[in-house]
């Protein structure tokens, strides 16, 4: 089925992350990304917006007591829902004149398993900060359609998308979900076991930017050939006696740390195997399974779920993005893929 572009002027998409939010503008492309991280200063009781995204993420773990550094979104969705809408009001105005926010329709991208209550609180903020008309896609879909899997035609196609809150896992026939699976891990949940694992081996307390750091420059899902792998120099307060200390991790080390959230993956993999029917599997044998999102970018991580599966496994070529450009593609082609978007009512 081919796809046939719409007609809207003044569409928006936006990937709400539990790590990054992704805004994409109808003929722009995607014209934001920063994270979903918003700074408050609270004076005589009253709360004011002080920073939000790339300025206040600076501010994560280093606030005095009149400034607060949060993340309104977990696990995908909206755990705060006035620094959401404040969030996303900040957002739009950096990327479009306010004249036209009369006209604006929003689509966002929601994890397969958010509940109803969760979803009305995401079309509730989008509203709140100012479109006229908000619109949800499950974001199995749209990691999909960003990875350029031809998922409209009656072939099984599987996507595992791995974000900051959540790793969706679906299989995707004729535009739509046929079987699709939200666990909640991701990003988050690897830096915790980088975190807990130090506490628990080394007596270390470090910051969750630390953990992150860690995983991005040496983060494994296997474990290295030679029992130790390449090493990097951490910082962090030594929790014996309380003063900071400097040490050093491996990536056997890490690979260690992250194998249960690594393992929760696989198996989410497996399940959603074994509950597809025999006609869409034979195709995902032969089509093998695409990986997005920034969790697909572990090392070895398609290594550990290939031996695991025994199938072909793939990395999207803009594993970061998919998500969004998914989502900016069912704007343009909304009238294919209307069935799957749900719209306020």
């Amino acid at each position: 089925m081919a796809l046939i572009p719409g007609i809207f002027s003044s569409d928006m998409a936006i990937d709400l992350g539990t790590a990054n939010t992704l805004v994409y503008i109808r003929g722009k492309g995607i014209v934001l990304n920063e994270p979903s991280v918003v700074a408050y200063h609270t004076k005589d009781g009253k709360k004011q917006v002080l920073a939000v995204g790339e300025d206040a993420k600076l501010m994560l773990g280093r606030t005095p007591g009149s400034i607060e550094a949060i993340r309104p979104m977990r696990d995908g969705v909206i755990a705060d829902f006035e620094a959401a809408e404040e969030m996303i009001k900040h957002f739009i105005r950096k990327v479009i004149r306010r004249g036209t926010w009369t006209r604006l329709k929003i689509i966002v991208c929601v994890p397969h398993g958010a509940t109803p209550v969760e979803k009305r609180a995401i079309r509730q903020s989008v509203i709140s900060a100012g479109a006229k008309r908000a619109g949800l896609l499950s974001e199995p879909i749209a990691a999909a359609i960003g990875a350029g899997m031809p998922i409209t035609e009656p072939t099984g196609n599987m996507v595992v998308d791995i974000g900051g809150g959540t790793t969706e896992v679906a299989v995707l026939s004729l535009g739509d979900i046929v079987y699709a699976r939200s666990v909640r891990v991701g990003g988050d949940r690897m830096d915790d076991a980088i975190v807990s694992y130090l506490r628990r081996h080394q007596n270390l307390l470090i910051g969750d930017s630390t953990a992150e750091r860690i995983k991005t420059s040496i983060g494994t899902a296997r474990m290295p050939d030679d029992g130790r792998g390449a090493v990097m120099q951490i910082r962090g307060r030594d929790l014996l006696n309380g003063v900071p200390k400097e040490t050093e991790i491996s990536q056997a080390q890490v690979a260690e740390a992250l194998a249960e959230p690594v393992q929760q993956i696989c198996d989410a993999v497996m399940q959603a195997l074994e509950a597809t029917p025999p006609d869409l599997a034979a195709d995902i044998v032969d089509r093998g399974v695409m990986l997005t999102g920034g969790g697909a970018l572990l090392g070895d991580l398609d290594l550990a779920l290939r031996e695991q599966t025994g199938l072909s496994i793939s990395v999207a070529n803009e594993s970061l993005n998919c998500v969004a450009l998914g989502t900016g593609k069912a704007l343009e082609y909304e009238k294919q893929l209307r069935h799957v978007i749900e719209y306020d009512i």
